[in-house]
């Protein structure tokens, strides 16, 4: 699935000297997506930013040749992403907007194409899903306010379906994104619930990687995943219904490692995942041949059969994201101030509104604010301090079974970190100290982090590439540039960077 996500450090050279992607470009991009890389399916994301709800039709008019071949609905996919109503009330209408071209699209699809051959736009997907009921109102939305209209009496004679036509799909399947942790440990109810309310063949059920990451950290976000494949396994054999999980992964290890270079690992560590995320980075900022012989990888491979945790195996779990969550969010909280400050450089590779994720855990001291993970990933990276390691020393608290449980469920831990610590500048943690931009625990905490990694996974030193050590000058010269306010050289060190290890954040 290629979405939209603006992690590419490398800007296309179709977008025409922008620095960034928009308007039609994405229609164009979409095309590509199909045409080019070989992606069997398209997010149309409607969350955070203003959506083309005519795509079909620019798709079908633009590019008749290969979509006649090539069907939308039948052959390759295009799948919305809405706002989610219960949470981004600004963009409440921009739901109802979205979903009322469905039957737009249909239409333009029926002429295109002729009757009944196809249903170009029938799956979208609910971001920020936390409860049944929000899944079951979708539903019911599409059902009753933009199906069941077409029968309402207008005038003695007309009703509303003399006026616009008969409305088609007569239903709209609902793809539950769940982000946070506690949905992800809660996800079998979430979905026992939906299944039972709605009677449904089959289920696709979006599981977050890169927002759980910068909440939680790395590797709690890893082991949500795979709480949330073993708790859809069960679904799945108690309720007979076919469950095909989606997982969100970026290119970098702590946005989920998926890169052309890395994908047998990602598709061996997320077992039972049918469809993977191939996000902006993913497709420009690697070698051509890399990236086409990797979507085909992900296209033919039939996923692993979902793994099902064990009962002790849960509870280690809770315990392991128990300990390394507080630890990894007590760095963030003493990093955000100055994430705040260094994220306004990190160049914005797509035309979006202005919106924020909140870093939202319950503390005295109230609520953290940091920008998007991609920008919090990017922001770090640019300072030598790869968010990967961070709270990996708490891991010497577990004794044996719980080591040997955590080793064992997350299979490439050791590439992911080894992958990390390459970036890593102790020098910029001396800088940061004596310019008093982090408060001294942190520093210490980061570098019994960095410590412990290089200790306990054998990690003798970090990579001696030239890129990585580019990469790890550039970091520093960068944090010099910040503290004497040399903007443009800030900025030009980041995006330097950013290519190196291909991918913004």
């Amino acid at each position: 699935m290629a979405t939209q996500h603006p992690d590419n450090a490398k800007v296309p050279s179709w977008v025409n000297g922008k620095g960034s992607i928009e308007g039609d470009d994405e229609v164009y991009e979409a095309y590509l997506a199909y045409s080019y890389y070989g992606v069997e399916e398209v997010m149309w994301d409607a969350e955070g930013k203003d959506v083309d709800t005519h795509v079909v039709r620019k798709l079908l008019t633009m590019y008749p040749e290969y979509f006649r071949d090539n069907i939308i609905g039948k052959h390759v996919y295009l799948t919305y992403r809405l706002p989610n109503p219960f949470i981004e009330g600004v963009d409440r209408k921009v739901f109802a907007e979205t979903l009322e071209s469905v039957p737009i699209n249909y239409d333009v699809a029926e002429r295109f194409y002729g009757e009944a051959v196809t249903v170009p736009v029938f799956e979208v997907i609910l971001p920020f899903t936390t409860n049944a009921e929000q899944l079951i109102a979708l539903a019911k939305y599409y059902e009753k306010a933009v199906v069941n209209k077409e029968s309402l009496q207008l005038t003695e004679n007309l009703k509303v379906r003399d006026l616009i036509g008969e409305v088609k799909p007569k239903w709209i399947e609902v793809i539950p994104l769940i982000e946070d942790k506690d949905s992800l440990l809660n996800i079998r109810q979430i979905i026992e619930m939906y299944v039972n309310a709605i009677k449904i063949p089959y289920l696709r059920v979006f599981i977050a990687r890169s927002d759980p990451a910068m909440n939680y950290g790395m590797i709690t976000a890893v082991l949500l995943a795979k709480h949330a494949l073993s708790e859809l396994r069960k679904v799945e054999e108690e309720h007979r219904i076919s469950i095909y999980p989606i997982i969100g992964v970026g290119s970098l290890p702590f946005r989920g490692h998926l890169s052309p270079s890395n994908v047998e690992n990602v598709f061996n560590e997320y077992r039972g995942v049918w469809t993977y995320t191939v996000q902006s980075a993913f497709r420009y900022d690697y070698n051509l041949e890399e990236i086409k012989s990797a979507i085909r990888f992900l296209n033919i491979s039939k996923p692993y059969e979902k793994e099902i945790l064990t009962t002790d195996d849960q509870m280690i779990f809770k315990k392991i994201i128990d300990i390394y969550t507080n630890t990894y969010q007590k760095i963030i909280e003493g990093l955000a101030p100055l994430i705040n400050e260094i994220s306004g450089f990190i160049p914005r590779r797509r035309a979006r509104k202005l919106h924020i994720g909140l870093f939202g855990y319950s503390r005295s001291t109230g609520k953290v604010t940091l920008p998007r993970a991609i920008t919090f990933v990017s922001t770090l990276y640019s300072l030598g301090i790869p968010p990967e390691i961070f709270g990996a020393s708490c891991l010497a608290n577990l004794n044996e079974e719980e080591w040997n449980t955590l080793i064992s469920n997350y299979r490439y831990l050791d590439l992911d970190l080894k992958a990390a610590l390459d970036y890593f500048s102790e020098d910029n943690l001396k800088i940061l100290k004596e310019k008093g931009y982090v408060k001294d625990d942190i520093i210490q905490q980061i570098k019994n982090d960095a410590f412990f990694v290089e200790s306990s996974f054998n990690i003798k030193k970090p990579s001696e590439k030239y890129e990585t050590l580019k990469h790890r000058l550039l970091s520093t010269l960068t944090l010099v540039a910040f503290t004497e306010n040399n903007k443009e050289e800030l900025i030009k060190n980041i995006i330097e960077m950013a290519i190196l290890r291909k991918s913004l954040g």
